[in-house]
């Protein structure tokens, strides 16, 4: 691209519609929707895909861990045959509305003059700053954040209410006069989502003991019944709104170039390629030499020392 000319932003796609939030500023660009991707034609979706490719040049796809195993592998096979280096698959462990907030936030920064492969990681940093939880009737089926014998039998007496944070850190109680949830240092809005179960509580208790500073509301999305493991919940999810502050936490970030793509990051493992920085050995006993040259910014010749790379899928 010749100086002058416009950046096309990187591509966020989301699995479902319900996963793509509505904007937040008048900043906030569309999201890409794969509806369907493992029950439409392999051909649609491998279609649909390189032609996201073709017109951003990177795509980053977030994916719940909610979705059926054969959405992920859908979404691995394509991009296997693809052959491209350029579609990123990301699904941090955060609840299907927590998800949703994400990807928006992603889609605010999309319309800066970040990279894709600083915009991927980007993902990873505030991931971070999401405290994503849900008001449940029932935590008898919950298996994603830690339940005590106590809390499964009060799950069956009626009536009965419990606040859950997931994500940062995992949080149980029971609804009462005394009931609380610890929430973020700093300030947030919290977006709400309704089940079969009235938000009073969210609304009414977390929302000013959380002091935030902004209170929407959004569809539940599909997923989240099967991730809190029923369907009596409201969902909510307390983040970081101002696009300043996210562009602002971004940057402030030391950035490199991955050893194996060359694309710029920011953290230790590239989302485009799945590269991690590469471990030196160099038969001295101690290995303080290579970790001195990487904090240099060195590359080292393979001949200098045996370089073990590490490729994974990307999570």
């Amino acid at each position: 691209m010749g100086d002058g000319e416009p950046r096309v932003p990187t591509a966020i796609a989301v699995t479902s519609a319900d996963m793509a939030l509505p904007p937040q500023d008048e900043r906030t660009l569309p999201a890409a929707v794969l509806q369907d991707v493992d029950r439409r034609p392999m051909e649609q979706v491998l279609t649909d895909l390189q032609t996201l490719v073709d017109q951003h040049g990177h795509v980053i796809v977030v994916c719940s861990q909610a979705v059926p195993a054969s959405v992920e592998r859908r979404l691995h096979t394509v991009r296997a045959l693809l052959e491209t280096d350029r579609v990123a698959l990301f699904r941090p462990p955060l609840p299907p509305l927590g998800l949703a907030v994400l990807a928006r936030q992603l889609r605010q920064l999309a319309s800066c003059d970040l990279g894709p492969g600083v915009l991927a990681s980007a993902g990873r940093l505030l991931t971070h700053y999401i405290h994503a939880g849900a008001l449940l009737g029932s935590v008898a089926r919950l298996d994603r954040v830690p339940v005590d014998l106590k809390a499964h039998a009060r799950s069956w007496v009626p009536g009965s209410q419990f606040g859950v944070v997931a994500h940062p850190v995992p949080q149980l109680v029971k609804v009462g006069p005394e009931a609380a949830l610890a929430g973020p240092e700093f300030g947030t809005s919290l977006l709400v989502a309704k089940g079969q179960l009235a938000p009073d509580w969210v609304t009414g208790t977390l929302a000013p003991s959380w002091r935030v500073q902004g209170l929407r509301e959004a569809a539940l999305p599909a997923e989240s019944p099967d991730w809190w493991g029923t369907a009596r919940l409201t969902e909510f999810c307390a983040y970081l709104p101002d696009l300043s502050v996210l562009y602002q936490l971004v940057t402030s970030v030391r950035r490199s170039a991955c050893h194996w793509c060359g694309i710029d990051v920011i953290g230790d493992r590239c989302v485009f390629c799945s590269a991690t920085p590469p471990d030196y050995d160099d038969g001295g006993g101690n290995g303080r030499g290579g970790g001195r040259d990487r904090a240099l910014g060195h590359r080292r010749d393979p001949a200098l020392g045996r370089r073990r790379e590490r490729r994974a899928l990307t999570g």
